[in-house]
């Protein structure tokens, strides 16, 4: 038996898993910033109001959707266009490349939820219970 053949059953498990996991790692950049957990001293004086203030209410609110997998496509393509538009406010003035201007995981954010947007929840997730995947 080949791996693909092997590995294919559990895909969508897969998918629901890498959601679950985006979700999570985008969340704690929201939690930081909007909640102050886990404290981080450049999110200390954080306002509501400020671009990273709504960047931390997008990645909390976000986040939360995409670890529960409630409304998943739309949550990830503002995650993609949210990761997308970090990556070139932040990094890509340093360099050209990632690597020398640490946006890899913003790039790697933006086409994880272009993934997520265009696969769909899997299988564990409330839009799933909901019929809505």
């Amino acid at each position: 038996m080949s791996i693909d053949r092997a590995l294919a059953p559990w895909q969508p498990q897969v998918l629901s898993v890498l959601r679950f996991i985006a979700g999570l790692e985008i969340l704690q950049h929201g939690t930081a910033k909007i909640l102050h957990f886990p404290t981080v001293g450049q999110f200390a004086n954080v306002q509501i109001g400020s671009l990273m203030g709504i960047g931390g209410l997008i990645e909390l609110i976000g986040g939360t959707l995409m670890v529960i997998g409630l409304f998943t496509r739309p949550a990830a393509f503002i995650l993609c266009g949210f990761t997308a538009v970090a990556y070139f406010m932040v990094h890509a003035s340093k360099s050209f490349f990632p690597v020398l201007n640490g946006g890899e995981l913003a790039v790697l954010y933006c086409f994880v939820y272009l993934y997520i947007f265009a696969a769909g929840p899997g299988p564990w997730s409330v839009d799933a219970a909901r019929g809505r995947a």
